[in-house]
């Protein structure tokens, strides 16, 4: 028996966990052959399906999302009819609820895996290698813990239950060779479930936390450290839920670290003194912590079953950014209950005030199986029925509120997440809070297409919308600070300077790389270019100082470099 396993991500750049871990688990069984072929849900379907009966597997295993399980359920249609005895497995987080619901409208779908997968999905093939089409074949499916399949003309189940896996039974995919080690950014998990019980967050479902054993998690890492993946962002819900083993684990990483980034998800109030002490030792651009605050409204976390300390995250996060080289990533919920759009500002404020470096807003997604489903109902909740399931509306929040909130979160994507705007904002908020002025930029840009912009266009937008916020004499130096924001991420172009620095062309020079006073100490092979401008203050400096002054911008490239900017 050939088996496929297979997905489509939202990026080329992701590398599935799921997959490996599935076909680490089941490689060992007698008679079976595995296969794990990624793609993107950007490539067309036609494309897709030629790739996929071109592997000539006797069964199809997909995982599903919310970001691809539409054009999964189309592509497994299409295998079914060409290939009629294909065997077709669904499992994900997308496909273990309403599953009688799933198969019964999607007859091409022979197996559904809910919940964890790997003994799952080892027990259906090692009864299917053994019975084959025999008569016993659909008894002892029938025996198989959260198995869903077809019996003749009905969707049966084996015996539903939580039974954990014992992790550290699940053979390491990346030793197993299964992981392709030169995706920028790999997936890992240490531990699984969360300890958590939000009512809007699948893993809440999952409950029980476990975690693998020390010497596994040790080994998988020297492995992922020594092939230098770019960027390892471990998938645990609740990372640091046992404090000590989250510094055993930070302390390893931070002593055989070879030069990759790792994302963590982690709860700020249960972070302890020597965890605040390991993490100042983090150098910078190794660390990046994502933290859901989800509201600043403890009422409205209390209604979803938030458990969260407000007042210890504030604290926690504030002296990371303090005391610590982290990156620091805070997530807000729009649409939870009880928040209305004010609400939904002063947690924004809150968050904005703590000075993260990045800001996430997500519209809430109603997703299934997640006990926001039965709160929508009793509260009148209205959401997309289609993946992402996004809301719509509810009591608190019209549809505009959520269309204008989904704009501040694009244009603090555009302006704020990337560091691309630092003095221009901190200019603009000497006088207006961050919240209010997203918000009244999220107003003048109404339902203008905000993606796909030229790094330029970018900055023209920003000038376009916040302008009008400001009075004249402001308005200068905010295109005066804009401009050097610009300048800090690409060099203007002599006749083709931003519409808002159009005037300033008497101000610029482009010196040749060999008059520079004191050139810059850079590779030898780099491609150098150079700019200078007179600029009414010297944004350099954390104090700026009034009166004109010249600034020069050099731009180095070089092959495998990028473009780097110093401002000298």
């Amino acid at each position: 028996m050939k088996i496929l396993f297979t997905t489509l991500h939202a990026k080329y750049s992701h590398a599935s966990l799921a997959l490996p871990c599935l076909a680490a688990y089941c490689r060992t069984i007698p008679d079976v052959a595995v296969v794990i072929r990624e793609w993107t849900t950007n490539e067309p379907r036609e494309q897709l399906l030629r790739h996929i009966m071109a592997e000539q597997a006797d069964m199809v295993a997909f995982s599903c999302y919310i970001w691809n399980i539409e054009k999964t359920l189309r592509i497994a249609s299409d295998i079914k009819k060409i290939a009629p005895d294909t065997r077709i497995v669904l499992g994900g987080p997308e496909a273990s609820f309403n599953i009688f619901e799933l198969m019964h409208e999607n007859p091409a779908i022979d197996f559904v895996i809910k919940g964890e997968g790997e003994r799952v999905f080892h027990r259906l093939i090692t009864t299917l290698v053994k019975h084959g089409g025999g008569n016993l074949l659909e008894r002892s499916l029938g025996e198989i813990d959260n198995l869903y399949f077809r019996d003749g003309d009905d969707i049966t189940s084996g015996p539903l239950g939580k039974h954990f896996l014992e992790l550290d039974t699940v053979p390491s995919p990346f030793e197993a060779g299964l992981v392709d080690l030169k995706k920028p950014l790999i997936y890992y998990e240490t531990s699984r479930g969360c300890p958590f019980s939000c009512a809007f967050c699948l893993s809440a479902a999952e409950g029980h936390v476990r975690s693998f054993g020390p010497e596994r998690i040790t080994s998988d890492l020297t492995l992922l450290m020594g092939h230098k993946v770019g960027t390892i962002k471990l998938v645990d819900r609740t990372f640091n839920f046992d404090a000590q083993r989250a510094n055993r684990i930070w302390d390893f990483i931070l002593e055989h670290n070879r030069g990759s980034h790792f994302h963590f998800e982690i709860a700020a109030d249960l972070l302890t003194e020597e965890n605040l002490t390991l993490l100042k030792r983090v150098p910078p651009k190794t660390f990046r912590f994502e933290i859901g605050v989800q509201s600043a409204s403890e009422t409205t976390l209390l209604r979803v079953g938030r458990t969260a300390n407000l007042g210890r995250i504030f604290e926690t996060v504030q002296r990371l950014r303090a005391e610590t080289a982290i990156e620091l990533h805070l997530d807000l919920i729009a649409g939870l209950p009880g928040e209305d759009f004010t609400g939904f500002l002063a947690s924004l404020r809150a968050v904005a005030d703590l000075n993260p470096h990045v800001i996430q807003i997500e519209p809430l997604k109603v997703l299934k199986g997640s006990a926001m489903r039965e709160i929508a109902s009793r509260d009148d909740y209205h959401f997309s029925g289609f993946p992402p399931y996004t809301i719509l509306r509810n009591p608190w929040l019209a549809f505009a509120d959520i269309s204008r909130i989904e704009t501040i979160g694009r244009l603090l994507d555009l302006f704020y997440n990337h560091d691309g705007f630092t003095a221009t904002l901190a200019l603009l908020r000497r006088s207006i809070d961050t919240a209010s002025l997203f918000d009244r930029m999220a107003r003048q840009a109404g339902n203008d297409n905000l993606s796909g912009l030229s790094t330029r266009r970018v900055y023209e937008l920003f000038a376009r919308l916040a302008g009008p916020l400001v009075d004249d004499a402001t308005r200068r130096l905010l295109h005066d600070a804009l401009f050097f924001d610009y300048c800090r991420h690409e060099m203007p172009l002599m006749g083709k300077l931003p519409s808002f620095a159009a005037e300033r062309q008497a101000d610029c020079t482009w010196p040749a790389p060999r008059d520079l006073p004191n050139p810059p100490d850079l590779p030898a092979d780099s491609r150098v270019k150079a700019f200078r401008c007179t600029f009414f203050r010297d944004y350099r400096c954390e104090e700026w100082k009034n009166g004109a002054v010249g600034i020069t911008f050099v731009y180095a490239s070089g092959a495998g470099r990028g473009l780097q900017v110093l401002v000298v």
